[in-house]
């Protein structure tokens, strides 16, 4: 069962699940497009995306027009999403903008995203024979808020591994040796990226929507 968090006449705002992907095609059986629109009795539209391994928050329509206008919305300043995301690495300030471009379908597009540290720690790795620095001992962990400017494909975690604090769990960005580590020591199974907070204009006004971390990731 999906959770919705909010619906009108045009829209769902549901918490979309880690492991769910957003759109139907050749070789997925589960699907927000199909599963909801079950889960519904009404087909629906998607608004916009999240990757299959991120869980959070994300908008659907329920008929063309409605998908039409808040896909603009979604896309436009009016709209703001906010994530958390657990990294293994440590981001050179407490706070900045990552304004750099990522090569989209062979195309070089903009990409904007604001971060912000919110916590830092280490972890111990057990000693191994083949050892060859203190840094091996422990890995840094990083929670930070973003803020998305821009909405490209895996534009958080292209940016963040980049700058050297890949989101943990992410094998294809990121770094799969220190995953593989965390994997064993804290149970880490899966992209630790959560889409958390949605701002839009609802009825005349800013309205904001906002869900608990994870479990997982808020255990962690």
């Amino acid at each position: 069962m999906i959770q919705v968090v909010y619906e009108n006449e045009e829209i769902y705002i549901i918490n979309k699940p880690a492991g769910l992907a957003v759109q139907g095609g050749q070789g997925i059986v589960h699907s927000v497009d199909r599963d909801f629109a079950e889960q519904t009795g009404q087909k629906v539209y998607l608004v916009h995306r999240l990757d299959k391994d991120t869980c959070g928050l994300m908008i659907v329509a329920k008929n063309p027009a409605a998908a039409g206008k808040w896909t603009k919305l979604i896309a436009s300043k009016l709209a703001r999403k906010e994530y958390f995301a657990l990294c293994a690495g440590k981001m050179p300030q407490k706070s900045g903008i990552i304004n750099e471009s990522v090569i989209q379908h062979g195309e070089e597009k903009s990409a904007v995203t604001k971060y912000k540290v919110e916590q830092e720690w280490k972890i111990e790795v057990p000693a191994l024979e083949n050892q060859t620095s203190l840094s091996d001992s422990f890995i840094n962990l990083t929670l930070l808020r973003l803020t998305l400017e821009t909405g490209r494909m895996h534009q958080i975690r292209i940016h963040l591994a980049k700058n050297g604090c890949p989101i943990a769990g992410d094998d294809q960005h990121g770094n799969f040796k220190i995953n593989k580590q965390l994997k064993k020591l804290l149970g880490i199974k899966r992209l630790q990226l959560a889409a958390v907070k949605l701002t839009i204009p609802l009825n005349g006004k800013e309205q904001h929507f906002e869900i608990p971390l994870p479990f997982d990731l808020a255990s962690l």
